[in-house]
């Protein structure tokens, strides 16, 4: 497999005494979907930070795609990261959605016609057409996020990060975001779900369990989210449908189509 994403030794404070991410060592391959798990606090969005050259490492290495990850390297390094944060407020930096998504094509120099058609085809991707000549004041929070992903679409990365990125939306927002991951992912775009939520990680390839700034455990979704003593150890619940599952395994009930169905419902909570 192809690394798309190699930390080394990567550690971040913020003082000395608080270590925000130590000494991590993580390998993300080239279209994985890996979610990243952890309590308010555990360190993962300053891995997210860190991976776009918004934080700096204190020591370590980050390379993505083969690439170095430095002061001379981080526009390149942009170039094939996105990163959709929580509050899509922090990203607009546009008059207009329109003007919003062109001004991360302009910064890495889209030509107008070429601009345009993203614009249109990805303002499409999200249901934002007819929102585009709107303004940030005039949009609900969903609408927002939308716009905020339809700008990293279009800049066409080879990594998309969510960074807590359904935290603020509704049920049904929630689950419109989780089908453009799947889409997004089934097209080759390696997903980085940053996320709390234990609904956020179900369908992932992969998951990394952080806690205090160290990686817990990692292992595929069906092994870490039936995984109770890891998941207490992080402050983090079982979905309902998963406490079931493992109460069945824990008590050597053997039901295969019932155990497929606890499985198949948490995917759908």
């Amino acid at each position: 497999m192809h690394p798309m994403i190699e930390m080394t030794g990567v550690s971040f404070y913020y003082t000395k005494e608080i270590s925000a991410l130590k000494n991590v060592d993580l390998t993300i391959n080239k279209g994985e979907w890996i979610t990243i798990l952890g309590h308010n606090g555990s360190g993962k969005s300053t891995l997210s930070k860190l991976l776009v050259g918004l934080l700096k490492a204190k020591t370590g290495t980050i390379k993505v795609d083969g690439i170095t990850l430095n002061e001379e390297t981080v526009q390149d390094i942009r170039r094939k990261i996105g990163i959709v944060f929580q509050n899509p407020d922090n990203q607009f930096v546009g008059v207009t959605v329109r003007d919003d998504i062109a001004f991360g094509l302009e910064n890495i120099q889209i030509e107008r016609e070429e601009m345009l058609r993203r614009i249109d085809v990805f303002s499409k991707k999200v249901d934002m057409f007819d929102f585009l000549n709107k303004e940030p004041s005039q949009l609900s929070g969903g609408q927002k996020q939308r716009a905020a992903i339809a700008g990293i679409l279009a800049m066409e990365t080879d990594v998309i990060i969510f960074d807590e990125a359904t935290a603020m939306l509704d049920p049904k927002g929630r689950r419109k975001i989780l089908e453009y991951m799947r889409e997004l992912n089934r097209e080759g775009t390696t997903i980085i779900t940053i996320t709390h939520e234990m609904k956020e990680a179900v369908e992932s390839d992969r998951i990394i369990v952080l806690k205090n700034g160290e990686i817990l455990k990692e292992g595929s979704s069906q092994s870490i989210l039936k995984d109770k003593e890891t998941l207490e150890k992080s402050n983090l619940e079982l979905l309902l449908p998963l406490e079931m599952l493992y109460h069945l395994e824990s008590n050597k009930i053997e039901n295969e189509k019932l155990k497929q169905y606890l499985w198949q419902s948490s995917l759908n909570a």
